[in-house]
């Protein structure tokens, strides 16, 4: 019988609740590599920080008070999403993480690319009056 992996994600359409479902394994990580060394530890407490902090300011960005205001809180989602995945790389690299923690990284990176492409898109043109 085939071993579950024990880092889940069901990826849901809405993002909200996609970086929600990712915060919630990301303690789960943390917690495995607070287990590990003093390495897996410290850098796990960053991570915490990080992979949390994507949501939250994703969270944020729909009040936005502004349409920059907007876009500056989805761009802070994405700085602390490509933080969180060096530091996952860098532990997968280092040993401190093993193959069971690779879904983690590969759901780090499309949200990484998800988040990007909101950045980037293009600010809707107002029609002139």
């Amino acid at each position: 019988m085939e071993k579950a992996h024990r880092y889940h994600f069901t990826k849901p359409y809405d993002l909200r609740e996609r970086l929600f479902e990712y915060a919630c394994v990301i303690v789960q990580v943390v917690q495995y590599l607070h287990r590990t060394d003093a390495v897996g530890s410290a850098l796990a407490d960053q991570i915490l920080r990080a992979g949390n902090s994507a949501g939250a300011n994703y969270e944020e960005a729909d009040d936005g008070s502004s349409p920059a205001d907007t876009r500056a809180k989805r761009r802070l989602s994405l700085r602390e999403l490509k933080e969180t995945l060096f530091r996952l790389r860098v532990l997968r690299a280092s040993g401190h993480l093993t193959e069971e923690h690779d879904p983690v990284i590969a759901e780090t990176l499309e949200l990484n690319r998800i988040m990007a492409s909101l950045v980037r898109k293009p600010k809707p043109v107002r029609p002139s009056t």
